[in-house]
């Protein structure tokens, strides 16, 4: 699957292994040959579908601000009504 193997690219121990084949020096070297030397892990297609979703729905949630930032911000807003109220209602004690 394209997506899992862009996921998969993106992950740090793939980037260090490329820095490390693509050699020393002001312009880093990193080809065709480099990039398919690389071994890669191949869960079946289930497995690569579940993982695609994962990530994609985490990066949503820390990237998108127009889906996680409100929605926390709703989820702190709900929480603090919630304590808010139950202080209002709480008796002391005589």
């Amino acid at each position: 699957m394209p997506d899992f193997l862009y996921h998969l690219l993106r992950f740090a121990p793939a980037q260090m292994e490329f820095s490390r084949r693509a050699g020393a020096g002001t312009v880093q070297n990193l080809n065709a040959d480099i990039v398919k030397s690389l071994p890669i892990p191949l869960p079946s297609r289930e497995e690569q579908q579940r993982i695609v979703s994962v990530l994609d729905k985490f990066d949503a949630l820390v990237n998108d601000l127009s889906f996680g930032l409100p929605a926390e911000i709703e989820a702190r807003r709900q929480q603090y009504e919630h304590y808010r109220d139950r202080l209002r209602s709480f008796r002391e004690a005589v």
